[in-house]
């Protein structure tokens, strides 16, 4: 174990010491936790990222990996979870995050999360970044996982590419979506419209190619989402 304690430890007195017992139970029960919150706004969370980084440099992917999962871990409150996501995301650690070998990080991360605040952001911002660094090898793990037990996996796996823009490999996406199409999850079906709705920002006809061909398995709610945005990309003039 390579953690470092003393970054934890800062980490979490910066957030004790900006707390606001007073919104604390609100943000609690939107985001529907079991787990307490401090009370601490999202750019108060930012703050103490990259105070932390700076104060206390990681300088191996051994220390990243284990004082990442030990914060996130340890936590007492939530936004401890936020400030492990934004280590675990941070530009300063974009190598450390870009190895094969952090895909295990990731996914503890996300099956130990296993709710949207947190799976969203680690999905897309670091599963993405493997497909960047490691584009085949990430598409074959991301096919695996559509197919998993665990639901967030394969949500994760839907929603790896949103942020890829003109890079994201459609035959991929689709293939992750195949086995998820006839699944009744709202997060599945939220997911797959999510996922589609970006792709039509730079390809509204394929998008709505595809919604056609499937429009017997896709659920409302993923026909909804895919299609929202069609119209506004100005790219297409009406919806068959």
């Amino acid at each position: 174990m390579s953690v470092d304690r003393a970054l934890i430890e800062d980490a979490r007195s910066r957030l004790a010491d900006t707390a606001d017992p007073a919104r604390a139970p609100g943000m609690q029960a939107y985001m529907k936790s079991a787990m307490p919150y401090y009370g601490v706004p999202s750019a108060g969370v930012k703050a103490v990222v990259r105070t932390v980084c700076a104060a206390h440099p990681l300088a191996t992917e051994a220390d990243w990996q284990d004082t990442v999962l030990a914060l996130f871990r340890g936590a007492s409150h939530r936004e401890e979870w936020y400030v492990a996501i934004g280590l675990a995301t941070h530009a300063k650690y974009r190598s450390f995050a870009r190895q094969k070998s952090a895909l295990p990080v990731i996914e503890a991360l996300i099956v130990e999360g296993a709710w949207w605040d947190v799976v969203d952001t680690v999905a897309s911002h670091l599963l993405g970044g493997l497909h960047t660094a490691h584009p085949e090898w990430t598409a074959a793990r991301m096919r695996e996982w559509s197919t998993d037990a665990v639901m967030w996996k394969r949500r994760s796996a839907i929603i790896s590419q949103l942020l890829r823009k003109d890079d994201v490999d459609l035959a991929l996406l689709y293939d992750c979506i195949e086995p998820n199409l006839e699944d009744r999850e709202f997060f599945i079906r939220k997911a797959i419209g999510w996922a589609l709705r970006q792709v039509a920002w730079r390809d509204p006809h394929e998008v709505v190619r595809y919604v056609e061909a499937n429009r017997e398995r896709l659920s409302g709610l993923s026909k909804r989402e895919a299609l929202k945005n069609v119209l506004k990309s100005g790219r297409i003039d009406s919806i068959p």
